[in-house]
């Protein structure tokens, strides 16, 4: 990747995230290794109490961004800053244990041989003896975790090892705390029970924190922002239901969600796609410079419905589905070969190869991209 290439800022969305203090702060922050490039011109701040998510597929530079915040990497370029003081780039470099940054591994890491409470008070053995009792007092609380206090973590669930692990990160105070995939080690319905459970800890501690994962159900879930990065760069930034519902490039649409493009092409008022003419007023911002251009339109499940029909009125036939309990996701292969999925009730069946019907149901505006 060259220089050239990766000075692009990220598209905000919704401007700052939060009034209040800038507590994190990233600088035009560079990380290469040889001819490779991590990170690229990476510049985000991060406001007093926020939560933030770094969402992207593996190897997108979500890590090595948690890891230069840390202090565990140094940047080849530009600055990280928190609360105003330099701790990283431009000469400055303070080590990982002076940073006033916590980190709960994906693993927990927790001592096996001390209590819940000694691995909560473990890294506080400069502080005065009531202090650090008051302390680790207060976390157990924080985490529901009193009744639980001379048990061993052998002896915890996953969730409570976890609880553990985010009270003994935040035991020091820390200015901001790094979680990395902090639910990647729990079971499906526990994990869906702990993003709730971390998101009201955190809240009610007050503390910053910034999150890295590659779910996106569970960015959109726990975070105040959500940050999309993409081969060392952040594609876009901003609320969870702001990214969603306008994603910024075809990228975005295509992480979050399960999205298919319709390409049409527009005349005039209208777009003229496979399921039919669309208004141009069904669409997201302008698009009369495109006029006689293709364009595709993002679809998602919700915004399609499939209907019974016979092999001469039918748009296309059903090639897949997934039940997931409450609902189908049928995959639909439309007669240009276009494959698009649409969402239905439970009671509502198809079968492998049925033809069907295809009707655009979304009562809300939809993005578009110029066709590639």
């Amino acid at each position: 990747m060259s220089k050239q290439q990766s000075r692009v800022r990220p598209v905000e969305t919704t401007g700052t995230a939060q009034p209040g203090e800038t507590v994190l702060e990233l600088d035009g922050v560079s990380r290469e290794y040889g001819p490779e490039s991590a990170v690229a011109d990476l510049s985000l701040d991060v406001q007093d109490g926020e939560l933030l998510t770094l969402l992207g597929p593996s190897g997108c530079g979500k890590t090595t961004t948690l890891r230069l915040i840390a202090g565990l990497e140094h940047p080849t370029e530009g600055e990280i800053r928190v609360r105003g003081n330099a701790v990283s780039g431009q000469g400055s470099f303070v080590p990982p244990e002076r940073r006033e940054i916590g980190l709960v591994f994906q693993n927990f890491a927790l001592f096996p041989h001390l209590s819940v409470a000694e691995n909560i008070g473990f890294g506080l053995d400069d502080w005065e003896r009531r202090r650090r009792s008051d302390r680790v007092d207060e976390l157990l609380e924080l985490v529901r975790l009193e009744d639980y206090r001379e048990k061993e973590p052998g002896q915890l669930s996953g969730g409570q090892q976890q609880r553990v692990a985010v009270a003994r990160s935040l035991a020091p105070e820390p200015d901001v705390l790094l979680l990395d995939e902090p639910f990647s080690n729990l079971d499906v319905r526990l994990r869906i029970e702990m993003r709730d459970e971390v998101r009201r800890i955190l809240k009610e501690a007050g503390v910053t924190a910034i999150s890295v994962t590659h779910d996106q159900e569970e960015a959109l879930s726990i975070s105040d922002r959500v940050a999309i990065m993409n081969n060392g760069q952040l594609e876009q930034v901003g609320k969870p239901e702001a990214v969603f519902e306008n994603p910024k490039s075809r990228f975005v649409a295509s992480f979050l969600g399960r999205a298919s493009f319709l390409t049409g092409r527009v005349r005039g008022d209208i777009v003229e796609t496979p399921l039919g003419r669309l208004g141009t007023d069904q669409l997201k911002g302008p698009i009369s410079a495109y006029d006689g251009a293709k364009i595709d339109v993002l679809v998602r499940p919700d915004d399609l419905e499939a209907t019974p029909a016979t092999e001469r009125d039918a748009k296309g036939r059903v090639v897949g589905r997934q039940y997931t309990g409450p609902s189908f996701v049928y995959r639909v292969e439309l007669a240009n070969g276009t494959p698009v999925r649409c969402l239905h009730n439970h009671v509502t069946t198809f079968e492998h190869g049925q033809p069907v019907g295809v009707n655009i149901l979304a009562d809300h505006s939809l993005a578009w991209y110029p066709t590639q």
